[in-house]
């Protein structure tokens, strides 16, 4: 079958008629090798001394395709494409967190993290500050929930952007993973300290 004579939605009604889908998937996954390596090439200069090798994001952006492929629901009027590659940037994304959250997880194990004004806040993590080992946040249920709750008043860009902050990513950094001028990101990252801050004075 070549994928080339169908559109999206017609491969997507096929894989999901057919008896061996995890094969036929196979049709997808060859439309989007491209993206997915292309994605990966990009994301992978930015992964220096994370153990992460490019085979390794190709492989994520396949489980995000795979989890489109699944997820996709047609009603929303979201274009496949456009669904697909933000399942296969975030599928990337996370793992590249991951492995930058387990490397600094030596660190992460002998600091405190507070609400109080005279100790540390989520505010202080977003201040350009990677070589500052003293601001970064423990990795605990306590943190885990304050960091969910913060994301849920975020836009889908600077959760994107917070995520990657609050895990040691620089500035420079962050702009690249997200294919974004650095300037977008410092503003993303001010809307944010405002946001952490309200957020915060509420909750005290």
């Amino acid at each position: 079958m070549n994928y080339k004579e169908f559109d999206d939605l017609e491969l997507l009604n096929y894989i999901a008629e057919a008896d061996t889908s995890e094969i036929n998937n196979e049709i997808m996954f060859e439309k989007y090798k491209p993206y997915i390596i292309k994605k990966a090439k990009e994301m992978i200069v930015n992964c220096n001394n994370l153990g992460i090798e490019i085979k390794d994001l190709i492989q994520e952006g396949y489980l995000g395709l795979n989890q489109a492929i699944e997820t996709f629901d047609d009603s929303k009027n979201v274009l496949f494409y456009t669904y697909a590659k933000t399942c296969v940037d975030s599928k990337m994304l996370s793992f590249i967190i991951s492995a930058k959250r387990l490397k600094h997880k030596f660190l992460n194990e002998s600091i405190s993290f507070e609400l109080d004004e005279d100790t540390k806040t989520l505010e202080n993590v977003l201040i350009d500050n990677s070589n500052n080992p003293e601001l970064q946040l423990i990795d605990n249920e306590v943190t885990n929930n304050l960091v969910n709750n913060i994301k849920e008043i975020l836009t889908p860009l600077e959760s994107q952007v917070f995520d990657l902050k609050i895990n040691h990513f620089t500035y420079k950094e962050i702009a690249n993973l997200l294919n974004r001028d650095p300037k977008t990101i410092d503003n993303a990252i001010q809307r944010i300290k405002i946001k952490v801050k309200n957020y915060l004075d509420n909750k005290r």
